[in-house]
């Protein structure tokens, strides 16, 4: 019986150290080898509240951002004439929401117009959904961080009310509906 002890010993041993190698892999993956790589495509700024502000729909309506509290908000802000680059932002935050299938009720889309002309006929009737909301000469487009023009970036809006996110002139519809997805699935508001 004694000779039999320390190959039990070593085969208990051994039991031991497989059992505990995964355990020591995952310290060592999370606190010594991790990266601090991003998972998602968009800019996160730095959240902050957006006061309450009196601006009007494009039918004077009164309007205020937190009437889509609750609500994901994608939002751009461009020229009422509306050119090719904001016809096809029109087009993608559109297609972007109906991507997301059964969840595209929490999302809503904004049209911050910058001037006092009126969008065509042609992109209301195409983008109907969108809040066509006069910004023009307001201070609050003041209050979104842009590199370049305004009207290069496509922006996010937390249910809470809190500028969170933006997307680049050139952004990647396919890379956008993926963090917009993530945002949905991780948010617990619904």
């Amino acid at each position: 019986m004694s000779e039999n002890a320390p190959g039990k010993l070593g085969n208990l041993w051994l039991i031991g150290v497989l059992c505990a190698a995964p355990v020591i892999a995952s310290y060592v993956a999370y606190y010594v080898a991790r990266t601090d790589a991003h998972t998602n495509y968009g800019e996160l700024l730095e959240t902050r509240a957006l006061p309450p502000v009196h601006l009007q729909l494009t039918d004077g309506t009164a309007f205020q951002l937190s009437r889509l509290k609750g609500k994901w908000v994608l939002l751009m802000v461009d020229a009422g004439g509306c050119d090719d680059f904001c016809q096809r932002k029109l087009f993608t935050l559109r297609q972007l929401r109906l991507s997301q299938g059964k969840d595209m009720a929490r999302i809503e889309r904004a049209w911050l117009i910058s001037d006092d002309v009126t969008p065509p006929a042609a992109a209301v009737s195409a983008y109907r959904g969108t809040w066509l909301v006069r910004a023009g000469g307001s201070d609050f487009l003041k209050l979104f961080p842009a590199r370049g023009a305004l009207a290069d970036h496509v922006y996010v809006i937390d249910p809470l009310g809190n500028l969170m996110m933006r997307y680049p002139r050139d952004f990647d519809p396919h890379r956008m509906i993926k963090d917009i997805a993530r945002l949905l699935k991780r948010s617990k508001w619904q």
